[in-house]
């Protein structure tokens, strides 16, 4: 760990339930103490073992209890006496302002004579979304929907948006402060005026009619309830209390959804069970209208697999799976005759390569694929035939966006050292064409590089690392380097640039990326290496990165930080009590850390098919051998710690955080002067979608500060 941060003593915080005290910054940072934290404990016997929680009190919100508010003020005074102290905060402030206040826009997508985006203005605090005639050059755009006018703090955000077919109406979401509760509204195309549409409940979109009479959705019927959710039809011009229920979710596991085809032929319906299974049914539009019955066709029912549909042509349904093909198949579908006995293979397994995707562009299939974690994207026609593949900038990541009637598309592409650029592309080429968009950033992408290293996994497994820094650098001294992990939840980490790691590079930083088992690199089985009583291999495989890192002469302990956020905040709280001494320091944001009590709370029953639930007494026993907060051990010398928490957070309660920051606090041995353990809790966020733009360079200050300080560049 990191002994050579400097330190003095001329301040001191002083704590109670209810006051702090601040004496001046020293020229340097405060040496302050972390706030005193009530010990109340509570004792639980789960399958014969007995634990005491000494922090049950911090699992309310703050609207809950005004004594968890007042703990969270002192913590996050706490944190800001700490890190905004350090001399080279400001200037981070100052430079990351430069970096993050740049115009990022999004891929456009076509309806009718209208191309659709969403856009962000330098300095704003949300994208805005807007319309541009097709052909039509940047002096044509024209704002649709600004959200930065809905709330004076820029709080406000919107969450997804849809046009019609024809492009004369917009159905979008909008949530306000990170909590992701999207209300549904619709708007005239003509003149950005809002219909009387509005339906509440966390809403995501299906899909309109072809004409815009009508669309399909789905919500939760109780917001207090995150398995409340239910898929829905909606006639424009009706009020939703009567709309049409077509499924609906009765199990926390078992989560529905709905689409409705381009044509308006069929809603496909489906039911998930996490993240490796799922089942799917067709419903024939005309015949249920026709009839006033509701009687969907088995696609898949009861199948350890993915069955995803891609597109739909007419009666035609090219679908996904990864039914015996971990790394996914292709199909032809006649939802007439939707039997597995009908299907046509389109794509077969190609080795490692993972099938991500695919849709249609005017009798081209255009098929997404990860290739050891970067994009590769091929072209078929209808009945399986390869035409080629698109020719891509370099390795990176690609995304497209395709029109069913015309074989023009626009092609987003990043890598860690190419900004996010979007290019005019020709499907039925394969040819990239001129540069739709692409932002000025205030850096040379040019001056960075971007390798591979393997480390070998405890099993022997071989794990793959994005290893990215300037091209000057010195390789023959250990360097201060940031390790960012997730593995969990079939999620690739595939390259992006990312503009705010540039002042870590300018200082011989260097920035790694770790694709661990959990995540979907390398297909189901990839996955599946990483979920359940296998979850000890993702800890595992950071493990090995960390130390191969090492052996390789780029790092070393004392300036090696861990970093994760959601599911990677939970890799990175049981890196610390797992392997402490591998650390000067980690960040653990938005974390799951207590996993004996997490399925408890918000919409965390959902993720029981990932991490499994101490209720099972065989999960419980895998889950008991890692969960962070159980394993924190006294007198053990912690590294640095920074968790954040969003108290708008739908999706992780920051009752982790808060235990979890508090129980390091008081059993941590190292120096906290040195080596704090660090809580900030965002009150006007949640799990980090929507935040304004000056909170989001304030975050990327504390968190870079912070590393800078634990590494050594900053003392």
């Amino acid at each position: 760990m990191n002994r050579s941060a400097a330190t003095c003593s001329t301040c001191i915080i002083l704590a109670a339930p209810l006051v702090a005290f601040f004496c001046e910054p020293s020229p340097l940072h405060a040496t302050v103490t972390p706030p005193r934290t009530e010990v109340r404990a509570v004792t639980d016997t789960i399958h014969g073992e007995t634990f005491v929680d000494p922090y049950r009190w911090l699992e309310s919100l703050e609207a809950e209890d005004p004594e968890v508010a007042t703990w969270t003020t002192l913590q996050n005074d706490y944190t800001a006496a700490v890190l905004h102290n350090l001399p080279c905060r400001a200037s981070l402030v100052e430079e990351l302002s430069a970096l993050m206040n740049v115009p990022s826009i999004g891929t456009p997508v076509q309806a009718g004579e209208h191309l659709f985006f969403a856009e962000r203005a330098a300095g704003a605090d949300q994208s805005v979304l807007k319309v541009r005639p097709d052909g039509g050059g940047k002096a044509d755009d024209r704002v649709l929907l600004d959200p930065n006018t809905l709330d004076d703090g820029g709080l406000v955000s919107l969450d997804w948006w849809r046009p019609t077919l024809d492009g004369s109406q917009v159905a979008f979401g909008i949530s306000r402060a990170g909590d992701e509760n999207s209300v549904l509204h619709v708007l005239r195309t003509a003149d950005g005026t809002w219909t009387e549409t509005e339906i509440p409940g966390k809403v995501s979109f299906g899909g309109w009619t072809p004409d815009a009479s009508a669309f399909v959705y789905s919500k939760l019927t109780d917001l207090d309830n995150a398995y409340s959710r239910v898929v829905r039809w909606h006639d424009v011009g009706t009020h939703p209390r009567h709309d049409t229920t077509l499924l609906t979710q009765s199990e926390p596991q078992r989560v529905p959804y709905g689409s409705l085809s381009r044509d308006g032929r069929w809603i496909m319906l489906g039911l998930t069970d996490g993240w490796s299974q799922n089942d799917l049914w067709a419903v024939h539009v005309a015949d249920w209208q026709s009839t006033g019955t509701l009687q969907p066709e088995v696609i898949a029912e009861g199948i350890d697999a993915k069955f995803s549909p891609e597109a739909i042509i007419g009666d035609v349904m090219v679908m996904s799976t990864t039914h015996d093909a971990p790394n996914g198949k292709l199909y032809r579908v006649d939802l007439t005759h939707p039997s597995s006995d009908h299907w046509k293979l389109l794509a077969d397994q190609e080795g490692t390569a993972v099938l991500q995707g695919a849709s249609y562009a005017r009798g081209t299939l255009i098929i997404q694929y990860e290739q050891d974690a970067v994009s590769r994207i091929d072209r078929r026609d209808m009945s399986g035939r390869r035409i080629g593949s698109m020719k891509l900038p370099g390795l990176g990541s690609a995304r497209i966006s395709t029109n069913p009637d015309s074989t023009h598309a626009f092609l987003s592409y990043t890598s860690y050292n190419e900004p996010r650029t979007i290019y005019h592309c020709d499907v039925a080429t394969g040819k990239l064409g001129g540069i739709w968009a692409r932002p000025d950033v205030p850096v040379d992408p040019d001056t960075v590089v971007v390798r591979r290293l393997w480390a070998k996994s405890k099993d022997g497994t071989r794990v793959p690392m994005f290893v990215v820094h300037r091209k000057d650098l010195d390789p023959s001294t250990p360097h201060p380097t940031l390790l960012y992990g997730y593995g969990g939840f079939n999620i690739s980490l595939t390259p992006r640039f990312i503009g705010t790691n540039f002042p870590f590079y300018d200082q011989g930083g260097i920035y790694v990326v770790a694709n661990l088992r959990g995540g979907g690199e390398y297909g189901e089985a990839w996955h599946r290496a990483g979920m359940l009583e296998s979850k000890q291999n993702v800890f595992d495989d950071l493990y090995a990165s960390a130390e191969e890192l090492i052996a390789q002469g780029l790092t070393d302990s004392n300036q090696l930080v861990v970093m994760g956020g959601s599911n990677g905040g939970l890799l990175t709280g049981v890196a610390v009590t797992q392997r402490p001494e591998l650390w000067t320091a980690a960040i653990s944001a938005v974390p799951l850390l207590d996993m004996l009590r997490y399925q408890d709370f918000l919409m965390a029953k959902f993720w029981v098919p990932e991490y499994g639930s101490s209720e099972d007494s065989d999960q419980f026993s895998w889950l008991r051998a890692y969960s962070p907060y159980h394993n924190v051990q006294a007198n053990t010398a912690y590294p640095a710690v920074m968790f954040t928490a969003g108290e708008n957070d739908s999706r992780v309660h920051p009752l982790h955080a808060r235990k979890m920051a508090a129980l390091m606090q008081s059993k941590t041995a190292s120096d906290q002067a040195d080596e704090p353990i660090l809580l900030h809790v965002e009150r006007d966020g949640g799990h980090g979608q929507g935040k304004p733009m000056r909170l989001r360079v304030e975050e990327a200050a504390d968190r870079w500060a912070f590393v800078f300080w634990q590494t050594g560049i900053c003392n």
